[in-house]
C-alpha cells in the first residue's frame, strides 16, 4: 500500500513565474505536483497551500502556519513535504526541528534554484527526491532534501546563491543521498522513544551582532536593552576584543536576572566555537557563564533561542540546560566536551 504524503506549499522560486517585475511565486501546490507525474508510482500525494510568497518575507508566524498544518494532519498522513524558497530554507528547517520534536514521521523541506516550469531546472528532481525520501519506511525527523543530498534540518546552510548544490551540511555528515531515485543511507535515522511534540510560538526578540574591528561599544548597551537575546558572532573560536570587555561586563551583569540570553557564536562556518582556547574568550566565558554555540549552525542557534524564549516558565539554568540538549542532532560538540569533564 502506497504511503500518503501531504505536500505543504509556501511559495519560493520553485513556484515562481517570470514577470516584468522579476520572479514572483504564482504556481499553486496542486500545479507543482503535475510537473512530476512519476510521483504517482511513489506515493499518494495530497496538497495544502498555507501561503505563496518569496521566502525573503518569511517570519516566525509562517513557521507556525507550517507546524500547525503538520500537527493538524499528523495522524492522517505518513509524511510531509514542505515546498519553500531557498533564501530562508535553512532557517525554516531549523525552526521546524524545534517546533516539531520527536517526529516519528518524515518532515521534508525542499525548494529549487530555478522555477519548476523552466526548461532547465532542478525543481522536478528535488521535488521527486523529496517524495521518495518522505515515502520511505526508514525515514523520520526533519530534513532537507536538495540536489540529491539529505541534510539534517539543524545542520543546513545555503552557501551558493545560484548553483544547484546550494546547501551544505555543517559539522555533520549527510545522513543519506538520493541517486537515480534510490536512497543510499550512511547514518541510521534517529530512534524516537517519546511522542511527537508540537510548539507553535517563536520569539522575535533576538538580534545577531557581527563583530567587526572598531565596533562602537555603545551598540551593546542598546542591543541588550532592547532584545531578550543577543547572539554575538565573534572571530575564530570565540572571544571578546579588549576594547569591548568593560562594556560587555557592564551590560551582562543584569542579563540573567532579567531572563535575557547572550550566546557566543563564530563567524567561521565550519568546526565551531571553543571559547576556552584563548585568553580573550576563556576569562569572559568563566566570569559570565555565557552560552556558546560550539558546533551548532547559526540558524540552529537563533531558532533554538527563539523557541526557548517562548517558554517563560524557565529560569536561566533551565534554559541553559535546554540550549545544550541535543535536538535533531543540532549540537554534538558540547556533549563531547562535557563527557571529558
Amino acid at each position: 500500500m502506497k504511503k500518503r504524503i501531504l505536500m505543504i506549499g509556501t511559495g519560493g522560486t520553485i513556484a515562481c513565474k517570470r514577470t516584468e517585475d522579476g520572479l514572483t511565486p504564482a504556481i499553486t501546490t496542486e500545479e507543482l505536483v503535475r510537473y512530476i507525474p512519476e510521483v504517482q508510482k511513489v506515493c499518494d500525494v495530497h496538497t495544502l497551500q498555507v501561503c505563496n510568497m518569496d521566502s525573503t518575507n518569511v517570519m516566525p508566524r509562517h513557521w507556525s502556519m507550517i507546524s500547525h498544518a503538520v500537527e493538524e494532519n499528523y495522524k492522517k498522513y505518513d509524511g510531509f513535504v514542505v515546498c519553500h524558497g531557498t533564501d530562508t530554507l535553512s532557517y525554516t528547517a531549523a525552526a521546524l526541528s524545534y517546533m516539531i520534536q520527536n517526529p516519528g514521521k518524515p518532515v521534508v523541506i525542499t525548494g529549487a534554484q530555478k522555477p519548476i516550469n523552466d526548461e532547465n531546472t532542478d525543481a522536478r528532481t528535488n521535488l521527486l527526491d523529496s517524495f521518495i525520501y518522505a515515502a520511505d519506511e526508514d525515514s523520520n525527523g526533519v530534513h532537507i532534501v536538495f540536489d540529491g543530498k539529505v541534510i539534517v534540518g539543524t545542520r543546513a546552510k545555503k552557501e551558493r546563491a545560484k548553483s544547484y548544490n546550494a546547501f551544505s551540511s555543517i559539522n555533520f555528515p549527510y545522513p543519506a543521498v538520493i541517486r537515480e531515485q534510490e536512497i543510499l543511507r550512511y547514518i541510521p535515522a534517529e530512534e524516537y522513544t517519546q511522542e511527537v511534540q508540537f510548539f507553535h510560538k517563536m520569539s522575535s526578540s533576538i538580534y545577531v551582532l557581527k563583530l567587526i574591528p572598531g565596533l562602537d561599544p555603545e551598540i551593546l548597551t542598546y542591543l541588550f536593552g532592547k532584545y531578550q537575546c543577543v547572539v554575538i558572532e565573534s572571530y575564530g573560536v570565540g572571544g571578546v576584543p579588549e576594547y569591548l570587555v568593560h562594556k560587555f561586563y557592564e551590560v551582562m551583569k543584569n542579563c540573567r536576572d532579567q531572563g535575557k540570553l547572550a550566546i557566543m557564536a563564530t563567524q567561521v562556518v565550519k568546526e565551531g566555537s571553543d571559547m576556552m582556547v584563548y585568553e580573550v574568550g576563556k576569562k569572559v566565558k568563566q566570569d559570565l557563564d555565557l552560552l556558546e554555540t560550539y558546533d551548532m549552525t547559526l540558524e540552529a542557534a537563533i531558532t533554538k533561542a527563539m523557541w526557548l524564549m517562548e517558554r517563560p516558565q524557565m529560569g536561566y539554568e533551565e534554559m541553559k540546560t535546554e540550549f545544550y540538549r541535543t535536538v535533531n542532532r543540532d549540537i554534538l560538540g558540547y556533549r563531547r566536551k562535557r563527557d571529558k569533564i
